[in-house]
This record gives structure tokens, sequence and C-alpha cells, in this order.
């Protein structure tokens, strides 16, 4: 699926002349750190490809969320966060979640999968008070969107979601986990620092949720998921959730879960209602030319600028703040509370350029998003599909552009 290639392209305009792609240093001028091996750059024509949201078909969904036994305030919940009738993820895997079956799925980003695994969690909690629940993700953001969304959908009902992530004070971790919170959200490498401090009881937890696991993967915590899962009782359910399935993938399945039902509602429809270009331009300086120019647009509403590196992001920020625009960054190298104070000042408009690195934009979901560029080009086409599933949400239409020499 994500091999795919679109023939024929199209560009804007052009600051230099096409080099063939080639394996190439780039040496960090900040500091003395040491270079960086630069990926070999992906074809250009797989960053070209016409919205095409009126293929897309109407989904007819099974089931309403009254259908589930849910309580009449989960319900009033559900309500006020606007959810009228399920998502495909939804209507086919609620119904396995919230019996308390293992369930693997495989969904896109954006698609509602949080709403799955946050339902089941709460309607778990209320049956068993004494119950708690582990919700294990990649990055900081998402965990935060999780935390978030749990709070919203457990509103009246005495659940307490708390948030266990790096780059945060583990001081004040530590008071949350004396509060003996119903819900551990947290990142992998957080999560066994508070266990081998013995300060995180899993004793109880009969649920566990493992969100993004692809890309939890890929960023080398298979050791931390591992361990935490064997810390756990034998008898819980996992839900394990993954926008694709590997071997990696499949041996935490087989290894942790019990006869798990597969779900899959895999379409990459976001990206259909995505018109995707590229830019040519030559150079850092020819970037710069044309991204102020097309920033300088009023169309430009809501901007997503990825770039590879931490200081590279932060370098794009800061250059742009110097030619007036309203822009900030997001980056491992910022502490927790910047971050998240960056993000929603971008959420609520009151910035409109927001520069990131994959990894910090992991779990990014704003509204109203118009355009992502891709400064620097992503190191994989998976990357590249994660990056532009950030604008063209929710039916709306959106447009991704991507620098090339």
């Amino acid at each position: 699926m994500f091999n795919r290639r679109p023939s024929g392209g199209r560009g804007y305009s052009s600051h230099g002349s096409n080099r063939g792609a080639s394996h190439s240093f780039n040496r960090n001028s900040f500091g003395n750190r040491r270079a960086r091996f630069m990926p070999k750059a992906l074809d250009p024509r797989m960053f070209v490809r016409a919205a095409m949201p009126e293929i897309q078909e109407e989904v007819i969904t099974q089931h309403t969320f009254e259908d589930y036994g849910l309580s009449e305030q989960i319900l009033r919940n559900v309500k006020a966060k606007g959810y009228v009738t399920p998502t495909p993820i939804q209507d086919q895997a609620l119904e396995a979640a919230l019996s308390g079956r293992d369930v693997l799925g495989l969904a896109d980003t954006g698609t509602g999968k949080t709403a799955v695994f946050a339902l089941a969690v709460i309607k778990k909690i209320i049956e068993n008070p004494n119950d708690t629940a582990l919700v294990v993700a990649p990055t900081r953001e998402l965990a935060v969107q999780i935390r978030d969304e749990i709070r919203s959908l457990s509103g009246g009902l005495q659940i307490y979601a708390s948030l266990f992530i790096g780059g945060s004070d583990i001081r004040r971790q530590l008071d949350e986990l004396r509060r003996r919170p119903n819900v551990y959200i947290g990142t992998p490498g957080r999560l066994r620092d508070l266990y081998n401090r013995r300060a995180l009881n899993l004793n109880n937890t009969r649920t566990v949720v493992l969100d993004e696991v692809d890309r939890m993967l890929d960023m080398g915590f298979i050791h931390e998921i591992t361990e935490l899962l064997s810390f756990l009782p034998e008898n819980h359910q996992t839900l394990l959730f993954s926008a694709t399935i590997d071997q990696k993938v499949e041996g935490i399945a087989f290894q942790f879960m019990n006869n798990p039902e597969k779900i899959s509602v895999k379409t990459n429809a976001g990206s259909l209602n995505v018109d995707q270009n590229i830019i040519r331009a030559s150079g850092k300086q020819g970037k710069y030319a044309v991204l102020n120019d097309l920033l300088s647009k009023e169309t430009f509403r809501k901007v997503l600028i990825f770039g590879r590196t931490k200081y590279g992001v932060e370098e794009i920020a800061i250059t742009l703040q110097k030619s007036g625009f309203n822009a900030d960054s997001i980056h491992g190298d910022k502490r927790q509370n910047q971050r998240e104070t960056v993000l929603r000042k971008f959420k609520e408009n009151q910035i409109h350029i927001l520069c990131a690195t994959d990894v910090a934009a992991r779990g990014i979901d704003v509204k109203d998003i118009t355009h992502v560029i891709n400064f620097d080009q992503p190191a994989t086409y998976e990357d590249y599909i994660h990056r532009i599933g950030r604008t063209g949400r929710a039916g709306k239409s959106g447009t991704a552009l991507t620098f090339v020499d």
C-alpha cells in the first residue's frame, strides 16, 4: 500500500535543477555536534497527487453509541464531544473491546480509535472500581491527547486519569501516583522507570492499551513494552492499535494477547482529501525564499511545517519569526510544559505556523490545518503519509507541499 507511486508530476516554482538522489552528510553548525547521516531521498513523484475526495464511498455504520450498553453519563459525554455516529473503527471494534475481548486494531490515524479504548477502559472501571488501566503511547503529545480524551469521556464519573511522560518533573508524577489514579497513561520509558522505582503498582491493572505500536517499535521501545507487559497480572485485556502490522507487531500480539479479534479499517482516506505537490528549491536560502512567499498568501491560514532535526526545526521557526511570521516550534529539546503551551496556542490560533519534528508531531490532533509543508523530506513514505494526515481531516480538504532539490 505504501509503495504505490503515482505517475507524472507537477511542481511549484523552480529554484534549481533536479539533482540525483544520493547519500550525503549534513554538518550541523550548532555547537560541535557530529554530522548526521542523511537518508536516501524518496522519489519526488511520490509527493504529487491531486485530491480525490469524490472517490470516497459513503460509510454505513451498523451501530449507534446507544447500542453498546454505555451508562447515561457516558452517553452524555459522548454527545458533548460531538460524536453523533460511530466511525468505522468504532463501529467494528467497540463491541469486542467493551465485552472484554482482546482486540488487534489496524486503523489510520485520526479515525477515532482513541474513543474505542477510552470507552472500554471507562466502562470496565465503572464496573470494577478497584481495577486500573494502563495506556502506553509512543510520544508525549499523543499521551496528552489520550489523557484529555479519557477525561472528557469520563466527566462526572469520578474516574481519575494521570499522565506519566518524560520531560516532566518525575517528583510531581510520584505525587500523582500517591493519589491512586484509575488510569495510567504514559510513554514506555517513563512508565518503566516509575515501575522500577516501585512507585507504579500494576497488580490490579486489568486493561492495557498499546496505541500506535508500530511507531513505538520504530522508536526502539520494544524492550520497554515487553518488560511492562510482563509486569501485568495474567488475567487482563489487551487492546493493541497499529497503523501497520509487521513481524514485530505480530510478535507482541502473539506473546501477550489471548485469541485477539483482528479488526482492520485501513483506508488512508484522509490522504485522499489532500492535494499533494512538490516545490523545487535549491539550498536552504532558496527554500526560505519560497516559504516566505507561500506563507504570505492569505490561503495559508494554519500551517504545519516538518523538519528533520530538532535544531533544524528551531532554526526554521526563528527564521520565520524574524521575517515577521507568527510561528513557533515543538521538538524534543523543549520542556514538556513548553511543548504543551505551543501546541495549545496553535490550536487556539494564537500562532498560525507550527514547526515540528516527526516524533514531536506524533499525536498532534489540531482542527483546520490548511497546509502541511515538508521543509525536509521524510525518511520514509510511511512518515510522509503520517505527516500529510495532519491536514484534510474530518472530510475537509487540505494541501501538502514538499521541498525537493
